[in-house]
C-alpha cells in the first residue's frame, strides 16, 4: 500500500510541478510580450474557463510551496539521501 501511496504522491507532484511551469510560462509571456497565453486560448481573461485556470494554477502554486519543506523530511523518513 506505501507503493501505491508514493506513486500517486510523486504523480500529484508532477502534476503540481506542470502547472507550475504553465504558470510561470504565461507570466513570462505577459510581462516580456503582453501576451496572456490562457487568456487568448481559453477566450480572455474575464472567462470562467481562463479563472478556472488561473485558480487551478495558483492552487497548485500554493501547493508547490510544500516541496521546499517536504522533500527533506521524505529523505529523512526513508533514509535515502542524495
Amino acid at each position: 500500500m506505501g507503493k501505491i501511496f508514493a506513486k500517486g504522491s510523486d504523480i500529484m507532484k508532477k502534476l503540481v510541478l506542470l502547472l507550475v511551469i504553465v504558470g510561470a510560462i504565461n507570466w513570462g509571456l505577459v510581462g516580456f510580450f503582453q501576451y496572456d497565453l490562457v487568456a487568448a486560448i481559453f477566450g480572455g481573461q474575464a472567462a470562467v474557463a481562463s479563472r478556472v485556470i488561473f485558480a487551478i494554477v495558483g492552487l497548485a502554486g500554493l501547493y508547490a510551496i510544500s516541496f521546499l519543506f517536504r522533500d527533506n523530511r521524505d529523505k529523512v523518513a526513508t533514509g535515502h539521501s542524495h
